[in-house]
Order: C-alpha cells, then sequence, then structure tokens
C-alpha cells in the first residue's frame, strides 16, 4: 500500500513540473543590447541595437560585417513600435540583456514619463540597466555610431559611463528604476548622464570609423542634464557636474589643478571624498549646511614649490579647501538661479529633520529653494606627495 501511494504521489508530481515549455533557442532570438527612444511629430521612434554573435566571436574570423545591427520602428506607443519592428528582423527581439537606454534630445523635452512606462513594467526589461540622453542628437544617431576598440557600442558607453563616473567624476549612472523612483519623488528633481557625437554623423555609421588609428567620429559624454519634472531643461557644465558629484556624495576620484602662489600649476588627486549634508529651520526658515571631507596626493607639479615643508602642504590644502568650495557654491547659485529645481537632495534632508516644519513649507518649496542658505565647508587632507618630492623640471631648470 505504502509502495502504492508513492507511486501516486511522484505521478502526481510529474505533472506539475513545467519542463522547458518556455525555452527560447539562442538562435531563433535578436539580442537586443542597446534601445534608442525619440519623438517624431506624435509617434515614439524605436532604434535597438542587436548584437552580431559571429562578428564579436574571438574564435571566428571576421566577415567585415558590423558587429551590430541597428533596426527601426514607429508607432504610436513604445510598445506598439516594438511590435511592428518584427516585420523587418529576421528573430524576436530579446530585452533580457539591455544594458543601455539612450533617450534623443527632442523627446527628453517633450517628457520621458511615458516612454519609460512600458520598460519599467514591462516583464522583458530587467532593471539594472543604465539611461542616457543624447545631447544636440537623436537617440537613433547615438546608437548607429560604430566605435573602436568596443566592438558593441553599447558596452563602450556603458563601460565610458562608469570609468568617467569613478576616475573623473561628471557622469552619473543612473539605473531605471532608480530613474522612475525619482520621476515619481516631489523632493529631488531628476539629472541624467548626457552624451554627444564629436564629428559628423553620418560618418559615424561607416566601417571607416573603425578602421583608422584616430577615429573621427566618437561618442563622448559631456555632463549631466537637468530635469524638471520629467522634462528636460538644461545641460550642467562638467566643473558643474563635478561639484554635483561632491554635493550627492558620488565622488570616488577626481583631479584638481591648482594654481602656485610664483606661478605654474600643481595637480592632485582625489582619492577619497565624504560628503555630509544637514538641514535644521531657524524661526521656520530653512537652511542648508554641507560639510565635504577629502583626501588627496600630489600628481604632478609643474612649479617652485618645496613639498617637503609643512607650510607647502598646509598651502596645498588650503588650495583645494577653497577651489572646490568655490565651484560648489557657483554651481548652487547657478541652479537655483537658471534651473529652479532642487537637484541636490536638499528638500529629502529637510523633510527628514524636521517632519512638521517641512508640511509649512512643502508647497512654496520651488520658490524657497531659489533663496535657500547654503553653507558648504570642505576639509582637504594631502597623504601622499608621490615618489618624487618636488618638481622634477624644477630641479632640472635648477631651480
Amino acid at each position: 500500500m505504502a509502495k502504492f501511494k508513492a507511486i501516486c504521489l511522484l505521478t502526481i508530481l510529474t505533472l506539475l513540473l513545467s519542463g522547458c515549455w518556455s525555452k527560447r533557442e539562442l538562435n531563433e532570438l535578436a539580442i537586443v543590447v542597446a534601445l534608442g527612444i525619440d519623438k517624431v511629430d506624435n509617434d515614439f521612434e524605436i532604434t535597438v541595437q542587436v548584437v552580431d554573435a559571429s562578428e564579436i566571436s574571438s574564435k571566428q574570423p571576421t566577415s567585415g560585417r558590423s558587429p551590430v545591427i541597428t533596426y527601426q520602428s514607429t508607432g504610436t506607443t513604445v510598445f506598439e513600435a516594438i511590435r511592428k519592428m518584427t516585420t523587418v528582423t529576421a528573430r524576436k527581439l530579446y530585452f533580457s540583456h539591455l544594458q543601455v537606454v539612450v533617450l534623443g534630445n527632442e523627446l527628453a523635452k517633450e517628457g520621458i514619463s511615458e516612454p519609460l512606462d512600458l520598460i519599467s513594467r514591462d516583464h522583458e526589461f530587467r532593471n539594472d540597466f543604465d539611461v542616457i540622453v543624447a545631447h544636440d542628437a537623436t537617440a537613433e544617431e547615438v546608437l548607429n555610431v560604430l566605435t573602436p576598440i568596443e566592438k558593441v557600442p553599447a558596452n563602450k558607453m556603458l563601460k565610458s559611463l562608469k570609468t568617467s563616473e569613478k576616475t573623473w567624476g561628471t557622469t552619473q549612472s543612473v539605473k531605471i528604476d532608480e530613474l522612475i523612483n525619482t520621476l515619481y519623488s516631489n523632493e529631488k528633481s531628476v539629472v541624467i548622464s548626457a552624451i554627444e557625437i564629436q564629428g559628423d554623423k553620418n560618418v559615424g555609421m561607416d566601417q571607416t570609423n573603425v578602421k583608422r588609428s584616430k577615429s573621427p567620429v566618437l561618442l563622448k559624454y559631456t555632463g549631466l542634464a537637468v530635469f524638471k519634472e520629467d522634462k528636460l531643461i538644461g545641460l550642467l557644465t562638467e566643473d558643474e557636474s563635478r561639484s554635483l558629484g561632491f554635493l550627492r556624495d558620488k565622488i570616488e576620484s577626481t583631479i584638481e589643478i591648482l594654481a602656485c602662489s610664483k606661478g605654474g600649476t600643481l595637480s592632485t588627486e582625489i582619492t577619497h571624498s565624504k560628503t555630509t549634508i544637514k538641514g535644521k529651520f531657524e524661526n521656520g526658515a530653512p537652511k542648508i549646511n554641507v560639510s565635504i571631507d577629502v583626501n588627496q596626493n600630489i600628481g604632478e607639479v609643474a612649479c617652485n614649490i618645496d613639498l617637503t615643508k609643512e607650510k607647502s602642504i598646509h598651502f596645498v590644502n588650503k588650495k583645494t579647501e577653497e577651489l572646490i568650495k568655490k565651484r560648489i557654491e557657483e554651481t548652487i547659485s547657478t541652479v537655483q538661479r537658471n534651473y529652479r529645481v532642487d537637484i541636490f537632495g536638499f528638500a529629502e534632508v529637510l523633510h527628514r529633520k524636521n517632519h512638521k516644519e517641512w508640511k509649512k513649507i512643502k508647497k512654496d518649496w520651488p520658490t524657497i529653494f531659489q533663496e535657500l542658505p547654503v553653507k558648504v565647508e570642505v576639509n582637504v587632507n594631502t597623504q601622499g606627495l608621490g615618489t618624487t618630492e618636488n618638481s622634477l623640471v624644477n630641479k632640472l631648470k635648477g631651480e
């Protein structure tokens, strides 16, 4: 009897197994690594960058074909445009390996919430891809540029974004889930890294762009795009983008160039940065205090300065503090005056500090933000002088 029950149980469990009913063979899929969204009149124009696996395989000789293929389709919605693309693609589009979404310049100006709705809710799209904005270009034009070194342009865009964020500080990686949450927030405005095409856009889509030692067309990140609600309203400069990086505690490493007292310059490498932002209310009026602690190393010396003396290190620390402080204050003033949106997250700080007082000013925050007093303090500590204590250039000159 026990044996019969066991057989019945195994039979029932077998019926519940799903097996591979939903399997998808690789040779039946078109793997999409980048998606571009543009607005043309009242329609959405979708561009996808699909990998040609045979051209990027290291085991097979190249045939001279492009390593990626781009397909384009138009529809009244993003969903419709993607489905209509099946009329030109030989395989079903597969979005689970999507790395980057490029939003066209005109689309960004009109609003990005509607086209992002599908890719934020569709189960085939994961939430670990980055979103960037095309500056003075369409998403289609950006995705058509072939890139050297990295055969797949989507890989190039993603790696440049990550590398610049870690070593220069003018870009910020924004995942789709983070972007959606910020769009729904009333206390913080969106900023997205912007990419531009340097050179002739038509040449960029030709194989000659990757067959020369100096590529005539390049994709370059050019600061952070500022949004008011879901609409693009401006672009921060590189210095302003780095200042925002400091304020958002995103700086891992960057370079500062200081003017020496006797002429020449000295470069330092920021190796660590920690930002603390505190808010307070005085008689109902909000105020913000920003404290930034920075560690740096001496990177390059092109001036007459004796780094073995303590007063010289003090001079370098003070100059770095003044430079970072001034740039951040100018950035805050520019954003308050020209963009009038809180991209720094000051509202969140005040909300956490005193919920009751925040509720009193919440409705008037856009106006209050423009005149919000912000005190910035920067403390710099120089740790390393490099392998050479003083300037090699000055030694050769006999100074």
